[in-house]
C-alpha cells in the first residue's frame, strides 16, 4: 500500500496506551521533532530491528524527549509484547495500538477486496506541529534518523522563529478591580482545581498533582460578574474581531485561579477542547491580576521556548484548540482570571454534549470543586 501522507501534511492525533499512561495523546507531544514508528506487531521481525535502531538512536543523544521524542506504535496489546519491548527515558517511548484505530488514521491498516487485512510498517518524522517533514515504508527509518541529525533547533523548524497565534492585550482591567477579584478569592479560600477527561465517551473530573497543581474560587458576587462582561465585551470582543475575526457571543467560568510558589504551581502542556463536554470552548483568556510572583508564564510549544507575561490587568487571548502550558510558580502566588469564549453555533454544541459530562458527584472528592478546564490525556 502507498504511504498517503506527504510533507506538509498535519499527522493525525490519537490516543494510545503506554506502560505509563493508558490514554497517552500525540495531541500532547507537539513542540519538538517527534519520530513515529509504526513497525506492526510486537513479535514481528520489524519490530525488533526499528526498536533496535531506535535505541541505538536514544543511545547517542539523538531522542532526548527535548529535541526530538521517538514512538513506536505496535499492534496490539502490552502483554503480548516481549519483556524488552519498553520505555527508555526520556526520549523513546512504546505505544500500543490495541485495535489498529492509530494504524487505520495513518492509513497503514487496510481491509482488502476479499476481507483480509494488509498492514503498511512505515515511519514518519514529524515537526514541532506535528506536520509531516517526511515519511515512508519502515525501511526509510535510518533517512529519517540521518535527516534529524541535520535538522536545526525546533524553535527554528520554519527557517525562523514563529510567534504563537496570541493576541496580548494590556489594560484590559484596572487595578482596582483586580484587587476586588484578589479579595474575592482571598474571603473563599479557594479549592483544588482538577482537568478534564473523556472515559468511555464521558467527560470527568480529575485531580493530579503531576499535571496541574491549582486552586479555584468562583465569582459569585453578580456585580464582578458584571464588571468582567463589560471589560471583555469593550476591551478584549473588539481586537478578536479585528484579529481573529471571531465574535464572541458566551462566557464560560468565573472564577478567579490561584497557583502558589510553595507548591509549585503549574498545569502541564494541554488543550482546552478536547473531550465532548469542553469540545464547545474556541478561545481562552488568561488575565492576570497581580504583578508580585516570579514564574508562572505562559508558553505554547508548537511555537517555540517563548514564554508569555502580561502585567497586571492584561489578557492572553489564544484559541482553545492550541497547545499551551502554565509553568510552575517558584515565588509568591499568582492569580489570574481565566473564562473560555465561545459563540451561538458552539452554544448548541455545549447543549448537544451535556449530558456526557459526569456530575460533580460521581467523580470529584468530597467537598472538591470541580472547575472545567480541558485537557484530555496528559503526556509523561
Amino acid at each position: 500500500m502507498p504511504i498517503e501522507l506527504l510533507p506538509g501534511d498535519p499527522a493525525p492525533w490519537f490516543v494510545a496506551a503506554n506502560a505509563a499512561n493508558p490514554r497517552y495523546s500525540m495531541s500532547s507531544v507537539a513542540g519538538r521533532y517527534v519520530l513515529l514508528v509504526f513497525p506492526g506487531p510486537a513479535g514481528h521481525p520489524t519490530t525488533a530491528q526499528a526498536y533496535a535502531a531506535l535505541t541505538e538512536a536514544r543511545q547517542s543523544g539523538l531522542l532526548d524527549d527535548l529535541r526530538c521524542a521517538g514512538f513506536a506504535v505496535c499492534l496490539g496489546r502490552a502483554a503480548e509484547g516481549p519483556p524488552s519491548l519498553r520505555d527508555q527515558l526520556p526520549g523513546l517511548r512504546i505505544l500500543w495500538d490495541e485495535d489498529g484505530a492509530a494504524a487505520r488514521l495513518y492509513g497503514l491498516l487496510r481491509q482488502g477486496a476479499t476481507g483480509e487485512l494488509a498492514y503498511t510498517p512505515a515511519a514518519f518524522l514529524l515537526d514541532p506541529l506535528l506536520r509531516v517533514i517526511a515519511g515512508g515504508g519502515v525501511a526509510i527509518l535510518p533517512l529519517l534518523l540521518a535527516r534529524l541529525r541535520r535538522l536545526p533547533d525546533p524553535a527554528l523548524h520554519a527557517g525562523a522563529e514563529t510567534p504563537a497565534p496570541v493576541l496580548l492585550l494590556p489594560r484590559v482591567l484596572e487595578p482596582e478591580l483586580c484587587s476586588r477579584l484578589i479579595e474575592a478569592y482571598e474571603a473563599g479560600g479557594g479549592a483544588e482545581s482538577g482537568f478534564m477527561l473523556e472515559q468511555d465517551g464521558r467527560t470527568v473530573g480529575i485531580l493530579d498533582h503531576a499535571t496541574k497543581r491549582r486552586r479555584d474560587q468562583e465569582i459569585t458576587d453578580e456585580v464582578l460578574r458584571r464588571a468582567l462582561r463589560a471589560r471583555i465585551g469593550r476591551r478584549i470582543a473588539p481586537e478578536m474581531r479585528k484579529a481573529f475575526q471571531f465574535n464572541p457571543t458566551r462566557i464560560e467560568r468565573y472564577i478567579v485561579a490561584c497557583y502558589e510558589g510553595a507548591n509549585g504551581g503549574h498545569f502541564r502542556a494541554h488543550r482546552d477542547n478536547t473531550t465532548p463536554g469542553t469540545a464547545h470552548r474556541q478561545f481562552a483568556i488568561t488575565i492576570n491580576l497581580n504583578d508580585a510572583f516570579e514564574g508562572g508564564e505562559l508558553c505554547f510549544p508548537e511555537f517555540g521556548a517563548r514564554r508569555y507575561r502580561m502585567p497586571a490587568g492584561g489578557a492572553v487571548v489564544f484559541s482553545c484548540s492550541l497547545l499551551h502550558e502554565a509553568a510552575p510558580v517558584t515565588r509568591g502566588r499568582r492569580f489570574a482570571t481565566l473564562p473560555f469564549l465561545y459563540d451561538d453555533a458552539a452554544a448548541a454544541l455545549r447543549e448537544a454534549n451535556k449530558q456526557t459530562v459526569q456530575a460533580e458527584s460521581e467523580s470529584w472528592p468530597a467537598g472538591g470543586h470541580a472547575p472545567p478546564p480541558g485537557q484530555e490525556s496528559r503526556r509523561d
